[in-house]
Order: C-alpha cells, then sequence, then structure tokens
C-alpha cells in the first residue's frame, strides 16, 4: 500500500512588500473568498500608518504591532478528578501568530462607524504602541495565567 502524502498549497508572499506574514493576515482578512478586496484594506490601512508615524516603514509597524500583541502564554481547561482547572501553559509560535491576527481582526471587526482600513490603521497603531483591544486581550490572558499559575503541575 503506498503512502499518502498531504499536498498543502504553499502560501506565497504578498505582491507589494513580499512579506508570508502580510500574505497570511491578509488571507484571515479574506471574507467570502474576496482578496483583492482584503488586499486593497491591508494596503490602504498601510498607507494610513505610513502617513501618520514617518521615522519607522508600515511593514515594520504592521510586524511589531503583531508581535505585541502574541502571548506567551496562555490557560487551557484540564480536567482533574471532577474539577475543571485552568492551567497556564506555554504558547507555540505558529499558535501565538494565529491568536494574535484573530484578536486584531475581532477588534477590527467590533468598532464601528469608519472604513475597515482605517479601523485596521488604528488598531495596529494601538499595538505598536502597546494599547488597544488586542493587546488588552493579550494582558488579560497573561493575567489569567498568571493568577492560575498554582495549577501550572497539571501541565503535561
Amino acid at each position: 500500500m503506498g503512502r499518502i502524502t498531504a499536498s498543502r498549497k504553499q502560501l506565497k508572499p504578498d505582491p507589494v512588500h513580499h512579506s508570508l506574514l502580510a500574505s497570511k493576515f491578509i488571507n484571515c482578512l479574506m471574507w467570502d473568498g474576496k482578496k483583492t478586496t482584503a488586499q486593497g484594506v491591508f494596503y490602504d490601512a498601510l498607507d494610513i500608518i505610513g502617513k501618520k508615524i514617518t521615522d519607522v516603514t508600515p511593514l515594520e509597524v504592521f510586524t511589531q504591532a503583531l508581535d505585541n500583541v502574541k502571548p506567551n502564554i496562555e490557560v487551557r481547561s484540564k480536567r482533574v478528578g471532577g474539577a475543571s482547572y485552568q492551567v497556564p501553559m506555554p504558547v507555540k509560535a505558529n499558535r501565538a501568530q494565529s491568536l494574535c491576527i484573530r484578536w486584531i481582526l475581532m477588534a477590527v471587526r467590533e468598532k464601528k462607524g469608519q472604513s475597515t482600513a482605517q479601523k485596521l490603521a488604528s488598531e495596529l497603531l494601538a499595538a505598536y504602541n502597546k494599547e488597544g483591544v488586542a493587546y488588552t486581550k493579550r494582558e488579560n490572558v497573561h493575567r489569567m495565567a498568571e493568577a492560575n499559575k498554582a495549577f501550572a503541575h497539571f501541565a503535561n
């Protein structure tokens, strides 16, 4: 019997900045398969950031914002006996990246009254400055892990 291999498409870098991270973010931002629209929103947001901050490139602001929102530790439910405990566990790099993208997009989608590009630019700038909804979410996750570190011995 032959070996079954999963053929998974490779992620291509985005056409403007040639960044895999930007491409991943655009794919997560995309709705109903409308990639061109998602790219337009992303690049418009970077243009807005470029007009507000001049000392660093908008792509550096974007990557630093994502790094600022990435969690280092999270809590996971673990059932021991009849009780469920919130056990703090370190976050792997792929999951941390996925979480930070998800939290930023959640914060953008919750805001009302502006274009998506403006909301994305403001949230990325806020995350770059270590503030905003997504950064607050990260801080809450870290606080929760700190509060439950007594149960860390259940991690395995």
